[in-house]
């Protein structure tokens, strides 16, 4: 019963046909539209080719992307909430001729049909959840309803409440036969609104789930609600991914505009286009499956009863729930199918959809301040309204994949960089180049960003037509990524932007070069030199990770409006450590990265055999993803190669480890590996390379540049508990000072403009 089910008319007003033209017009401007014009003409005059011809693509279009598992999944739920069955032979003999018995003797009604004696609920003492179900009558839908729940559970103790309004359906008698099921039968007809409330009164649980009889949930749908809701106390109410049965979206989330009407957003898209997977805030969620804290509804009154029999009452609640300080936020993982309108139809004209409109007058009425305040007319600025964004900086991020903290310090600086602006509530967006979905993606999307992979319809250039006046800033990463988009950028307009280095890039090529002789990549170096000064003159802001990268950046090119920003961020407390007794080295670093491989060469075959001498059961682990071949041809009795590895199990290296060395001959910016080492504290031992661009570091680790003395440094923190716990403390200090969350997320707002310099 939502705002959601209104007449499409009000949703097509003129505000919205203009936007929809202008994307139109977008598209049809497009390189790839006209060149697909004769294509497009032939399919047109041949309908079946075109059909098999848009399966097959899509099938090796899921197969390349990785799509393929998670549409095969949903398709598997889908099907599993359509084959549920009712079969004749369960029912009660108490039911007459003229209940449902009867009615699945008609063949259409037999495929909706639901078995019985499977259906069975616990009775628990403490239910965690209490699933609440208004029914009026509809038993054959409720049943379907019900054989979901039992099919996908909750993980934590619940309770299925049906509350039956009177409706005078002699099939009740079937619910009556529900082991485990609470059956609330109405003596008299309360209506939607007062029946749902009442039924709250008497729930026991933490948590209510407030569901449509004419839904079916599917695996996970329950408990991720619960789960979002358990971890993150800023949440006031949570709900789901409405989908139709043929497995299209219906809902993912609602927008309300400023005249009260409301949207289903991505209403008839496909579910697992990039737009509809991020956990974000949404202005409301259809009722048809929401959860919320049961003593906020309870002590709130629950559903308003201005909004009686029926319709706006979910929209309100959202809006209370708001005003009480907390948030609404969609959780995508959590996916129901909603048969929308078998309860109550469609038409505005007759039955209970009549107190549709009068109630869009009403919540206009109550919340009409608000709505003009915070809410845009009706199809205005999609992206921000999709995200409860009009009051929040919205930045669109570029870099070459999806973070991987697992592979690479880079990721992990980029993460911190995502991580910061999400928490001082920026609406943010990121564009991986390759467009490829990773395992990663969800990490973002449960942040609450939105990655735009290849399930995004749109080249960078459309999207940027279509919603770059959305955006209050851009940042691209890496000068390789700049260079390819820097012409689809509308330079010196309103936009910010800012250019994220990471590191400079010709300076450690040009080491690289000097140290190896190559004249190929001593070449190289001088091509990305006059990139990068070029790129420093054409942003808003040059960002790199230390000071000495910022005051570079300024000698060489005295315009450029450079920044030094925190590059790493830690977002609790370190440990306090005690020195363990092995003799293990950890050397931590992505193998792909030529300083890496090069460091780890030297280290295990010229620097152990040095330790060796005096330490004979001395242990070298090299840690990181993509080992060349020749990193991996170090491994032996006593020195172990790991590969790629999840972060408890570096986390295990760490707290194992006696001491961490990073020596590296060659590279650029700031060391992720030495700063996550003095963290856990781990003493360290670099060279001047991996110590560079960190204020202190000299304090608080050991910088030594030629192998005897790096090995005569290792020698010693193996070997003095005294030096090894002085090394840890100082080492956790330098962090505890500079790299904690808040410090990251000031310097970062401050290089993009948002605080004072």
């Amino acid at each position: 019963m939502s705002v959601s089910e209104q007449n499409p008319a009000i949703q097509s007003s003129e505000d919205m046909i203009a936007h929809l033209q202008g994307r139109l017009a977008a598209m049809e401007a497009s390189t790839t539209w006209r060149m697909g014009h004769p294509l497009r003409l032939f399919l047109g005059r041949a309908p079946g080719l075109a059909r098999i011809l848009r399966l097959s693509l899509k099938g090796v279009w899921w197969t390349v992307t990785g799509q393929f598992p998670t549409r095969f999944r949903l398709w598997k739920q889908t099907r599993a909430a359509k084959n549920l069955r009712l079969h004749p032979a369960s029912l009660p003999d108490a039911v007459s001729g003229t209940g449902p018995a009867s009615v699945l003797q008609d063949e259409a009604h037999q495929k909706q049909s639901v078995n019985i004696s499977s259906l069975h609920f616990p009775r628990e003492a403490w239910p965690e959840i209490s699933i609440i179900v208004p029914v009026y009558g509809q038993i054959d839908i409720t049943l379907r309803c019900l054989a979901s729940i039992c099919a996908f559970p909750p993980k934590r103790p619940y309770e299925v409440i049906v509350a039956e309004d009177a409706s005078g359906d002699p099939d009740v008698e079937i619910l009556r036969r529900i082991p485990g099921l609470v059956l609330i039968e109405r003596t008299e007809n309360l209506g939607f609104l007062r029946n749902v409330n009442d039924a709250a009164a008497i729930a026991s649980g933490r948590w209510l789930y407030l569901l449509n009889n004419d839904t079916e949930v599917t695996s996970g749908a329950i408990e991720s609600l619960a789960a979002l809701l358990e971890s993150d106390p800023t949440i006031g109410l949570t709900g789901s991914k409405l989908i139709w049965p043929d497995g299209c979206l219906q809902e993912a989330g609602g927008i309300m505009w400023n005249d009260a009407s409301g949207w289903n957003f991505g209403r008839g898209d496909d579910p697992d286009r990039a737009l509809y997977r991020w956990r974000r805030e949404v202005d409301y969620i259809s009722g048809a499956s929401i959860m919320l804290e049961r003593v906020f509804f309870v002590a709130s009154g629950g559903f308003d009863e201005r909004y009686a029999p029926a319709y706006y009452e979910d929209t309100d609640l959202a809006f209370r729930v708001r005003a009480s300080g907390k948030r609404v936020v969609l959780e995508p993982a959590s996916v129901v199918v909603h048969h929308e309108g078998v309860s109550h139809g469609t038409d505005e004209t007759q039955g209970i959809k009549v107190f549709q409109a009068r109630n869009r007058e009403r919540m206009l009425e109550r919340w009409g301040g608000i709505l003009h305040q915070q809410h845009y007319p009706s199809g205005r600025h999609v992206l921000r309204a999709s995200a409860r964004g009009r009051d929040r900086r919205t930045i669109l991020i570029v870099d070459h994949y999806i973070p991987e903290p697992d592979r690479d310090a880079g990721s992990r600086a980029t993460l911190g960089v995502l991580k910061s602006l999400v928490e001082a509530g920026w609406l943010v967006k990121f564009w991986p180049e390759n467009r490829a979905r990773t395992a990663w993606t969800s990490l973002l999307e449960n942040m609450g960003i939105e990655c735009l992979d290849s399930s995004c319809p749109q080249s960078f250039p459309e999207w940027l037509t279509i919603h770059g006046m959305d955006l209050d800033h851009i940042m691209i990463m890496r000068p390789t990524v700049a260079q390819k988009i820097m012409s689809f950028l509308d330079m010196g307009g309103g936009t910010f932007l800012s250019f994220y280095g990471h590191d400079i890039h010709h300076l450690r090529m040009m080491r690289e070069a000097e140290l190896t002789g190559d004249e190929g990549i001593r070449t190289q170096a001088i091509a990305m030199q006059r990139l990068e000064t070029r790129l420093w003159r054409q942003f808003d802001a040059v960002i790199y990770l230390s000071e000495e990268e910022r005051d570079y950046v300024r000698r060489h090119v005295s315009c450029a409006p450079a920044h030094a920003v925190i590059p790493y961020r830690f977002d609790v407390p370190a440990k306090e450590r005690k020195p363990t007794p092995n003799r293990t080295i950890l050397f931590v670093g992505g193998f792909a990265h030529p300083p890496n491989i090069d460091a780890a060469l030297w280290l295990a075959q010229i620097i152990l055999p040095l330790v060796r001498e005096k330490i004979p059961d001395v242990k070298l682990v090299l840690a990181g993803s993509n080992p060349a071949p020749e990193v991996r041809s170090l491994a032996g009795a006593d020195v172990r190669v790991t590969g790629s590895i999840p972060d408890e199990e570096l986390e295990r290296l760490y707290d194992h480890a006696r001491v961490a060395v990073v020596p590296l001959r060659f590279g650029a910016g700031v060391k992720g590996k030495v700063i996550e080492a003095l963290y856990r504290g781990v003493p360290v031992v670099t060279t001047a390379v991996g110590g560079e661009g960190i204020p202190g570091i000299g304090n608080v680790a050991i910088i030594r540049d030629t192998d005897v003395e790096i090995a005569e440094a290792l020698k010693n923190l193996l070997l003095d508990d005294a030096l090894w716990s002085r090394c840890s403390s100082e080492g956790q200090g330098l962090v505890m000072r500079e790299y904690m969350a808040e410090q990251h997320q000031a310097s970062l707002l401050k290089a993009l403009g948002e605080v004072p310099a």
